[in-house]
């Protein structure tokens, strides 16, 4: 073989080569061009704690994990002796302060009433006798019979019956009219102070019985029949079903149809369905979440946002935790 001939075939086989390896990088740059961004999210719920605001103990749970409950349906008992116990000792001192409110109210028993009209009634007597005495003793002295001397002796025991007798009569309406308006005020005070302490053991006493607020499904239980819970302690978790929405993290260049307002449709695939969604929700997660540096092309940083969708049409069966996926 010639040696023109040799050169013109490896010529040959190195562009047959390149040729090849054009084709290949080609084909893999399509392939590569038409496989979509997957964006993956999950299905979430809102969910409530239902706790007690004081310390007890189980005595019976109402639910397990997985039912649905109702507005007012009973959840937990609980037991609080402690609390019984306030309650009677409330009750009491709102008896006491009953007592004393009506005690002020009344004012003096009978008895003290009918001595100080008594009282009142001698020094009335004492106090006429005294007014006819000085008007005697008065015309007297006018007339030259009596000195100076009597008539100013019974002129001061006139004013002394009548001081007597306004502070029998003053004793007198003090013992009909009872208590001073500030006492009687004071002990009105004093049960108003103790029907609050009532009503707040009410309050604490109804809190044993713990009761659903929304309507949902029961998530979690947490204690067992028989254990103390504290104040504040959940003891279960309401899943409310009809507040559903997904969850995803995208990187800000790909929010270019994904601003508040905007549908999209997810896949999910434990339905193999489709589902439109809403955005209602759309912040940035700071720089401590997932974030694409690209400085070290001269370009910039791609930050990483939390995108929230809300189901446009309610789609049966779907459970929080499932996955949705976007392809773009």
């Amino acid at each position: 073989m010639s040696a023109n001939s040799q050169h013109k075939n490896i010529l040959l086989a190195i562009a047959g080569f390149v040729v090849v390896i054009i084709i290949v990088a080609l084909i893999g740059f399509l392939a590569l061009d038409r496989e979509p961004n997957v964006i993956q999210g999950q299905v979430e719920v809102t969910e409530y704690r239902v706790s007690s605001k004081v310390p007890g103990r189980i005595l019976e749970l109402r639910v397990k994990e997985g039912d649905f409950v109702k507005v007012g349906d009973t959840l937990a008992i609980l037991d609080a002796p402690e609390v019984r116990a306030k309650m009677e000792q409330a009750r009491s001192a709102e008896n006491a302060a009953a007592a004393l409110e009506l005690k002020a109210q009344n004012g003096a028993r009978k008895e003290q009433i009918q001595g100080a009209f008594s009282v009142l009634q001698q020094a009335k007597a004492g106090f006429e006798i005294a007014e006819k005495s000085y008007g005697r003793i008065q015309r007297l002295y006018d007339e030259g019979v009596v000195s100076a001397q009597k008539r100013d002796e019974v002129y001061a025991n006139y004013k002394a019956m009548e001081a007597q007798m306004k502070a029998a009569q003053s004793q007198y309406d003090m013992a009909v009219n009872g208590a001073r308006m500030e006492d009687k005020m004071a002990a009105a005070a004093q049960v108003g102070r103790a029907k609050g302490a009532v009503q707040e053991v009410n309050s604490y006493i109804h809190e044993t019985v713990q009761i659903a607020q929304m309507e949902g499904e029961v998530a979690d239980v947490y204690p067992k029949v028989g254990e103390l819970v504290g104040t504040g302690s959940p003891i279960m978790s309401i899943a409310v079903m009809n507040d559903m929405w997904g969850t995803f993290n995208v990187r800000e260049d790909q929010l270019n149809d994904m601003k508040v307002g905007d549908e999209f449709t997810a896949f999910v695939p434990a339905f193999d369905k489709e589902v439109k969604m809403k955005v209602y929700y759309l912040k940035d997660q700071g720089s401590y979440a997932v974030w694409k540096a690209t400085k070290a092309n001269g370009q910039y940083d791609l930050k990483t946002f939390e995108v929230k969708a809300r189901p446009v049409e309610k789609l049966d069966g779907l459970r929080p935790g499932m996955s949705l996926i976007i392809k773009k």
